[in-house]
């Protein structure tokens, strides 16, 4: 490249001698030709400079992807030193932006909790880079798959990571805010989260002008939530205990799948509280596993018995063999709080080389996280976008009384009504 430089220069010179020597002064056309012809050297002259510019970048920009995957590699050589053991995570985070917690590997069109899970344990050194293309490589299992907007104060997922000095400061670290690993414990080395999980405890928070009567303005926020009225509430939701055929309160389930039939353990509505002018109530149910829409149909038939849009009775028929349409309330203020390993507890929890997995001492994390990011989303998306207030606006479109072809209809409009795009909870169709 120099002498290319110096090629150039000595053309120069000579056409800069030319036009200024022994030609006649009266030949402007000289000088024309010797001007272009300066031109046209400058000109190769700032390409040649460019190209070796936009050469000297591609080649820093190659020797720092060199010194990356070096730096990469060096961590991931230092931390094998350290044991590779089975541990469980416990993770919350605000499920606004995500296409639910499970990952695609492969696809990066909708963004999940668990890539930017993935890619801190890479960052921080936990795991090496090819178990992040390949995650049955860390024997990864997560506890519930929750869906597009869901959010989780007490998710669990298992998997074998390299145990590093501060390994959950350094995982923290690398991960968004709305995201925190609160918690983590050794387990079994055949541990699943999944499979190993007895129950799973979600919560539902809503406006308490959602169970209003429908002669009442449909978005009063004014509106507050009597003692009189939430003990029925309360009333209604008990009828859900016990095992029941939820065929009706899921999709692709028919009367005589064995499947469709769930064990709820606990269900009630809290105390209502005020946040930013607005009264919420918190729902909290607890059940062995839950089916895809399941809890949103639970509350949204509540809901539609309170505002006087159906009988009471649509509950126990539900439960039968007959189609019934059920609505299905917005997937906002679903909550994943707590999953439960009770079984694994009384075996291995007190073996001297185990600890339960119980979470009493983050209890005071997980309750900051729910006020600092999970409550917070939940009111400010209401506010801004109402999905509450529009979803109840459909109530009046569905026909309690309907054969099953009026159901098909209304599950068509009732999915094109579904502002959040979110199917709520998946406890076991991974």
């Amino acid at each position: 490249m120099p002498g290319r430089w110096r090629l150039l220069r000595a053309v120069a010179r000579g056409l800069s001698a030319r036009s200024g020597g022994g030609g006649p002064k009266s030949a402007p056309g000289g000088f024309a030709m010797a001007g272009d012809m300066r031109a046209t050297a400058a000109s190769q002259a700032k390409r040649f400079k460019s190209s070796n510019e936009e050469t000297e970048n591609q080649e820093e920009n190659g020797h720092q992807d060199k010194r990356f995957k070096r730096s990469q590699k060096d961590v991931e050589d230092q931390n094998k030193k350290f044991p590779k053991r089975k541990i469980v995570l416990l993770m919350a985070y605000s499920g606004k932006g995500y296409h639910g917690m499970q990952r695609n590997v492969g696809s990066s069109q909708f963004k999940t909790i668990e890539d930017d899970l993935v890619s801190a344990l890479i960052r921080s050194g936990c795991i090496p880079e090819n178990h992040g293309e390949d995650m049955k490589k860390m024997s990864f299992q997560r506890c519930a798959r929750t869906d597009k907007g869901v959010s989780a104060a007490g998710q669990i997922v298992s998997l074998k990571i390299w145990l590093i000095d501060d390994v959950l400061e350094k995982i923290n670290n690398c991960l968004p805010s709305h995201i925190r690993i609160l918690g983590l414990k050794r387990v079994t080395g055949g541990f699943s989260s999944k499979n190993k999980c007895d129950a799973r405890t979600y919560f539902y928070m809503l406006p308490t002008f959602a169970f209003a009567h429908k002669d009442r303005d449909i978005q009063d926020k004014t509106y507050r939530l009597n003692k009189e009225t939430l003990e029925k509430v309360n009333k209604l939701l008990a009828c859900y205990k016990g095992t029941h055929n939820f065929h009706n309160f899921t999709s692709q389930k028919g009367p005589k799948d064995p499947s469709a039939k769930r064990y709820i353990m606990e269900i009630y509505c809290e105390e209502p509280f005020v946040k930013e002018c607005m009264e919420f109530a918190v729902i909290k149910v607890k059940g062995q596993s839950f089916m895809m829409h399941q809890i949103r149909k639970m509350i949204g038939l509540v809901i539609a018995i309170m505002k006087g849009y159906a009988p009471e009775s649509i509950m126990e028929r539900s439960w039968g063999e007959e189609k019934v349409d059920v609505p299905k309330a917005p997937g906002l203020g679903l909550v994943l709080e707590k999953v439960h390993f009770e079984k694994y507890n009384r075996r291995f929890g007190n073996d001297g080389l185990h600890e339960p997995l119980e979470w009493t001492e983050e209890e005071e994390k997980i309750a900051v996280f729910k006020e600092q990011h999970i409550y917070p989303t939940i009111i400010n998306t209401e506010r801004e976008e109402q999905s509450m207030v529009n979803w109840l606006s459909t109530l009046s479109i569905h026909d309690f009384n309907a054969t099953s072809s009026g159901v098909q209809v209304n599950d068509r409009n009732s999915k094109s009504n579904d502002l959040e795009g979110s199917d709520g909870c998946d406890d076991d169709s991974d």
